[in-house]
């Protein structure tokens, strides 16, 4: 994960503050996720966890679509290996299942914006993301078992995102999900037309700025572990991770702040950005 910000290829990245904005950059195959690109996004995801400053990463895809699926030309490579590598295509195939795993695994908040065909590695980002908007154009696809294949990567981290019963729904049919249905399903948690889609960003990323950092990396990984834990089992452990926070740094910052009327340390500066409807 040594490779720096200037040597990507297939991501284009812009900072703003503590949020760092990655968009996957291969418009001429609607963003298919090569195996460059997750090498990318998760040297991306490494760099923006050990810097200190980064605490939103938001996705997105150039050019009205977020990812078209996995590339079929690092398939096509790792068929041709198989003479050598018999494991050559479930080698290739697990990196994109790991990808997802290490983005649901960190620490910061990511947010996804989505937009036209969501396939493949880019479904199964969506499904990891803390929250996803998406306009009116967002088309989730998962047709792999009309190909004769299986969703091998997508299917357990959409078990996760809706449940089991309606996972089956769209994997046996090979279903395609637009725009109100993904919200329905909570696939995505706001729809917006195009042009109000930075303005719902720029809210829900103010939102966010306003927990503080450790306490939300924190409450991820009890949320996390509470799925496959009874609360009974949680309540020790639960209340050792309060009681760390309340004596913690943040925890004093956060009451500080709340006794004096003031912002905590850790919200930007700036005005906030507008409630109710988008302009």
């Amino acid at each position: 994960m040594s490779v720096e910000l200037a040597d990507f290829k297939t991501l284009a990245l812009k900072r703003d503050g503590p949020v760092l904005h990655v968009t996957l950059n291969r418009l001429d195959v609607r963003n298919a996720m090569s195996l460059q690109m997750v090498r990318e996004l998760r040297a991306v995801l490494a760099q923006a966890e050990m810097d200190g400053h980064t605490r939103v990463l938001v996705l997105r895809g150039a050019g009205g679509h977020f990812c078209a699926g996995g590339d079929i030309k690092d398939m096509a490579a790792a068929r041709g290996r198989l003479a050598e590598d018999p494991a050559a295509l479930a080698t290739t195939n697990a990196t994109f299942g790991e990808l997802c795993v290490a983005y649901a695994n960190t620490g910061l908040a990511i947010i996804t914006m989505l937009q036209g065909t969501v396939m493949g590695g880019g479904f199964g980002l969506a499904c990891v993301s803390d929250i996803c908007i998406a306009d009116d154009s967002v088309v989730f696809r998962l047709p792999e078992t009309g190909l004769g294949l299986l969703p091998a990567q997508v299917g357990p981290f959409l078990v996760e995102r809706i449940g089991y019963a309606e996972t089956k729904r769209l994997a046996v049919t090979g279903a395609k999900v637009e725009s109100q249905e993904a919200l329905r399903l909570r696939l995505v948690h706001e729809v917006h037309d195009a042009e109000a889609l930075d303005w719902a960003l720029g809210r829900i990323v103010t939102q966010v700025l306003a927990c503080a950092p450790g306490a939300l990396a924190a409450t991820k990984a009890l949320l996390a572990k509470a799925r496959f834990t009874a609360p009974a089992a949680l309540v020790p452990e639960a209340a050792q991770m309060f009681s760390n926070a309340v004596l913690g740094p943040e925890g004093v910052e956060g009451t500080m702040a709340f006794l004096h009327k003031r912002k905590a340390s850790w919200v930007p500066e700036g005005p906030p950005a507008p409630e109710g409807a988008a302009p």
